[in-house]
């Protein structure tokens, strides 16, 4: 019994194919539920997201009381009274480390408001160490956003060449499928769950996009070679073979991430929660999008295959 992974079995014969088309009913609600979320309300600059200060314009304070706690609530009142926009004040690590984000209003500079909230915070909550500012305008905030987006769909593109050139077109179809499939349900996520989108939000987004990526491209090359190795095996028997020959690999490399990324979560602080949430919602929509979106398309399309017949066992007989 120990190590565990001698639990988990050399071969297993699982039938994915069988349940290829529930799995593409079900991806197409989610994609157009999660875009639903995303997009509406239609208004600028994020939709449905919650756009961070990044993408929106705005200030950000971290600051620390120690060692007294911080009262969350005592300053998120003194800013809502100063008309300050849409005002968040959370946690941050230590109880006396919070960190505080509102909007500039218009009309007034960044740094006369800067100094007035910090001003108003003091006389609020006492002695005040201001660890951090960061203030983002909205022209910057623009171009962020508008660079954020270019940086993914360049990343899908690029991916798709490179699968062309090292596979097939329709294997490159299937790939940028999962790709886009991982990023809206992702997106999706962000929406329902109001977490913040950020430029690390972009980063955990670009890190999916890579790991799915990954994990698509293990088992393209295993159904390229089990292609050449069963030449007259029905398509869809291959596929099933490719994808259980390469299933332990695929839950071993996502469960030792998802681990890894649990921690940071519960100890990485309020700044990287949302990021590990996104990291593991991704790796897990990976893994699936590559069983269940990459390799279906590969059906549907077909691929070139020899002439030349092998001895083969279809699965039905292997199970």
């Amino acid at each position: 019994m120990w190590p565990l992974i001698k639990i988990l079995p050399v071969q297993t014969h699982f039938r994915f194919v069988a349940f290829a088309r529930l799995a593409a009913a079900l991806s197409i609600i989610a994609v157009i539920g999660s875009l639903a979320l995303t997009l509406f309300p239609f208004k600028p600059p994020c939709g449905g997201l919650t756009c961070g200060i990044d993408f929106r314009g705005g200030t950000v304070l971290e600051l620390s009381t120690a060692p007294a706690a911080v009262d969350l609530a005592k300053a998120r009142a003194t800013l809502s009274a100063m008309e300050m926009g849409d005002v968040q004040v959370q946690a941050f690590g230590a109880p006396s480390s919070a960190m505080v984000r509102f909007q500039t209003p218009e009309g007034q500079s960044s740094a006369q408001t800067v100094e007035a909230v910090k001003a108003k915070l003091t006389e609020a909550l006492g002695k005040v160490t201001y660890v951090r500012t960061d203030v983002v305008g909205p022209k910057v905030s623009g171009e962020l956003l508008r660079g954020g987006v270019l940086a993914l769909l360049l990343a899908i593109f690029l991916m798709l060449i490179y699968i062309w050139f090292r596979f097939e077109l329709q294997f490159g179809l299937g790939a940028v499928a999962a790709l886009f499939h991982d990023v809206i349900l992702t997106f999706g996520l962000i929406a329902l769950a109001k977490l913040e989108f950020s430029l690390t939000t972009i980063a955990a987004i670009l890190t999916i996009i890579g790991y799915s990526m990954n994990d698509t491209v293990v088992v393209f090359d295993r159904l390229r070679e089990n292609l050449r190795k069963y030449k007259k095996m029905p398509l869809r028997d291959v596929i099933d073979l490719s994808i259980n020959e390469t299933l332990s690999r695929t839950v071993i490399t996502g469960l030792t991430a998802v681990i890894a990324l649990a921690g940071l979560a519960v100890f990485g602080g309020a700044s990287l929660f949302g990021f590990s949430i996104i990291m593991m919602f991704g790796i897990a929509l990976g893994t699936y999008s590559s069983i269940y979106v990459a390799a279906p398309i590969i059906l549907l399309w077909g691929v070139k295959r020899g002439e030349e017949a092998e001895p083969i066992k279809p699965i039905a007989a292997r199970t």
